[in-house]
């Protein structure tokens, strides 16, 4: 009797939890092809397999964001205008990693008091993820708030941030929105479909 060969992988061990696999290969080339305001483009060429491969791709400084609740258990989630996809989107309170050797837990305490005059007293970390990992190397920590209170003083935006929007809203609303293609920003999305999924647990 002859055996079929198949192409089929070997099959992971049920024990065996998915993680992402790291690996740097060689690096023959790099350089900034453009500088721009916030973040620049970076042209890359590694030998991967053997032959050279080149990349171009956003050099980012990575980002927080902080997922705050209240006491009733809603969300804080803010709207404002985002120019590349033309929309005031609803999203969470966030903002770049761009102050040299700041902490992100003490970037996203900033960026509460900055886009959102609060402040909290439990801090925890929801998740990190890569939103964009073939075009940016962005990471974005994303960062539990509750025991949330108003600051003293309000912060003084501009530019985008001037005419932000702040609404206090339950959970599953989010959800709805985002399973109901409503909302579409990713942090958001993310952040709340993790923290529903902890509190059915």
């Amino acid at each position: 009797m002859t055996e079929t060969a198949t192409n089929d992988p070997e099959p992971t061990p049920a024990e065996t939890p998915l993680a992402d696999e790291h690996l740097e290969p060689p690096l023959k080339a790099s350089e900034v092809v453009y500088e721009g305001a916030v973040w620049d483009i970076r042209k890359d060429t590694v030998d991967y397999n053997g032959e050279d491969m080149v990349r171009e791709y956003i050099a980012h400084t990575g980002a927080v964001a902080i997922y705050a609740e209240d006491d009733e258990g809603r969300v804080l989630v803010i709207q404002q205008y985002r120019h590349p996809i033309r929309k005031r989107d609803w999203e969470l309170p966030a903002g770049l990693l761009d102050q040299q050797g700041e902490d992100p837990l003490d970037a996203a305490k900033r960026e509460l008091g900055e886009e959102a005059d609060l402040e909290a007293d439990d801090w925890s970390e929801l998740l990190r993820f890569t939103p964009s990992p073939g075009g940016s190397d962005e990471v974005i920590i994303v960062y539990r708030a509750r025991g949330v209170r108003a600051k003293d003083e309000a912060f003084e935006r501009s530019f985008e941030e001037a005419d932000i929007v702040k609404r206090w809203v339950p959970r599953e609303d989010v959800v709805q929105g985002v399973l109901g293609g409503r909302l579409g920003n990713a942090i958001l999305s993310l952040a709340a479909l993790a923290v529903d999924r902890v509190e059915s647990r």
